[in-house]
């Protein structure tokens, strides 16, 4: 029987669950989507993500792998996993990929999007979806410190401790920020994160927005490879794997 190899585009609300990566001791994304290709082929998969999410954090466009022998028609395969998942888990397309395609491998960059909610109030509706903040933070300044982290740079700074990385030389393409009412969206694309480095990255603007930092910090945070002079690590409810390229 013929081996194919299925790339899938996934998004999901990850306040449920122990993040993607599949562990002993929590529900995680991986578990579950494994879960349901083995209801609808009797095969038990090996599923390759494009990358890790931790807990509480959300994807719009995780993309994933896997090789099977079943004989679904590869465009209709999401239609059919999606009914073996829960509502808080969809897989958005499926495609036929070569055999030697890898989602995390093949990767050739990603964009994330951190949501900041700004209300006196937090609201009902966004509280596991957004970075609650209470005060109006000074926008103008985080957007020139963001200017600051444009490029190649060594983001070793913005990485949580206990990673273990070749490098962490990495290059961010663009952040751009919008606003939608009182909900605020900072998105940051790059050639590779490391871990946390975009809630780091979210925290220390946040310092920024503050005045707890100036902008022109984040050349002195940069060049001194200390992640205890770099902001606070965002909340992973702010979160969003945007999107992965190829």
């Amino acid at each position: 029987m013929n081996m194919r190899n299925i790339k899938l585009i996934i998004s999901y609300r990850g306040t449920h669950y122990c993040g993607w990566q599949i562990q002993p001791n929590g529900v995680t994304i991986q578990a579950k989507i494994i879960q349901g290709i083995r209801e609808l082929t009797g095969e038990t998969v090996n599923l390759n993500g494009s990358g890790r999410t931790d807990a509480g954090v959300h994807a719009v466009g995780q993309c994933a792998n896997f090789h099977t022998s079943s004989t679904i028609p590869a465009d209709k395969f999401f239609r059919a996993l999606n009914t073996r998942l829960p509502a808080d888990i969809r897989v958005i397309s499926s495609e036929e990929c070569d055999l030697a395609f890898h989602s995390r491998f093949n990767a050739k960059g990603k964009s994330y999007v951190y949501k900041i909610y700004e209300n006196p109030v937090a609201s009902p509706f966004v509280f596991d979806l957004a970075f609650h903040v209470q005060r109006k933070l000074d926008w103008k300044a985080m957007k020139e410190a963001a200017g600051y982290l444009i490029g190649e740079h060594d983001f070793k700074a913005f990485m949580a401790s206990g990673s273990a990385v070749k490098t962490t030389i990495r290059t961010i393409e663009e952040i751009s920020f919008e606003k939608n009412g009182e909900l605020r969206e900072i998105t940051f694309k790059g050639n590779g994160f490391l871990y946390n480095m975009v809630r780091i990255m979210v925290g220390t603007l946040y310092e920024v927005g503050y005045h707890r930092l100036e902008p022109q910090d984040i050349t002195t945070i940069l060049k001194s490879n200390d992640r205890a002079r770099a902001g606070i690590t965002a909340p992973a409810q702010g979160l969003y794997l945007n999107k992965v390229y190829y």
